[in-house]
């Protein structure tokens, strides 16, 4: 079996056992797994952050963004372009009316109604999406590649972050060489320093 194959089987196991979660449970997780995120000390430090909105059955990262906004920190979020298959970021200072549906039926910025970032060397936290991580920190993403090739871009080290359900933990990963690590995983029962 190829990498690529390896991981789209271990996507498939943990999207249907994330998706398993009620409602209730993943409101919880979150809950928690948010208050984590804002109490870390790399994220009281840090003025710039990028985040992302959640979609479908994932930690419901719209509580974090709200709490980023609220901390007065500036938020950046992603917009994805399907034709240069790269993210594009911009500053989003109102949840309510700066977003809209976009790709995948994810809340994206309006670019009409943003700024865009065409720098990221300012971004300090950076909170990232995934199927599956590791305690290591590997991370297996949806398979787009995006998140892995705006890391790839940006010269300076942001802290790297991934916040998900314990049930996403996984013993390991097939690891490729454009795969990026996270230095910190946070679930609703910890916070993991991954090495």
């Amino acid at each position: 079996m190829t990498a690529q194959e390896q991981k789209q089987t271990i996507r498939q196991e943990v999207l249907a056992r994330r998706d398993e979660l009620s409602a209730t449970l993943r409101a919880a997780h979150s809950g928690a797994i948010s208050a984590r995120l804002t109490g870390m000390p790399e994220y009281r430090r840090s003025q710039v952050v990028l985040g992302y909105m959640n979609f479908g059955h994932e930690f419901a990262s719209e509580l974090w963004v709200r709490q980023v906004l609220a901390d007065g920190k500036k938020l950046i979020l992603p917009r994805a372009n399907p034709l240069t298959k790269l993210l594009d970021l911009y500053e989003v200072k109102d949840c309510e009316s700066q977003l809209a549906a976009g790709s995948w039926g994810i809340r994206e910025p309006i670019v009409e109604l943003c700024t865009r970032v065409l720098s990221p060397n300012a971004i300090e936290f950076i909170l990232l999406p995934g199927v599956a991580f590791t305690r290591e920190g590997a991370r297996l993403g949806y398979g787009g590649g995006y998140y892995d090739k705006l890391l790839a871009g940006i010269p300076h080290r942001p802290v790297l972050v991934a916040a998900a359900f314990t049930l996403q933990v996984v013993q390991q990963l097939p690891q490729e060489a454009t795969d990026q690590k996270v230095e910190w995983l946070v679930t609703e029962k910890e916070t993991i320093r991954c090495t």
